[in-house]
């Protein structure tokens, strides 16, 4: 899995980033949208847009209409 860092993302995205990495890691899937919001403390909406960010900054890819869909780039 590639550990690579973009170097434009906002603290939340980089705290997004590294839930991500973590649960796939220690759990072999992606968290879903509850469990991120959970681990970084913010509301749904707020982790959706930061998700949308994450991808168009390319860090990340969303599978639609699947769940844990967010594979790392």
């Amino acid at each position: 899995m590639a550990n690579h860092k973009v170097p434009y993302l906002t603290d939340v995205q980089e705290r997004i980033l590294s839930c991500i990495r973590t649960a796939i890691v220690e759990d072999g899937e992606a968290p879903t949208v509850a469990e991120i919001c959970a681990e970084v403390g913010m509301a749904a909406g707020s982790v959706h847009y930061q998700l949308g960010e994450l991808e168009a900054k390319a860090a990340i890819v969303r599978e639609p209409r699947q769940a844990r869909g967010i594979r790392l780039l």
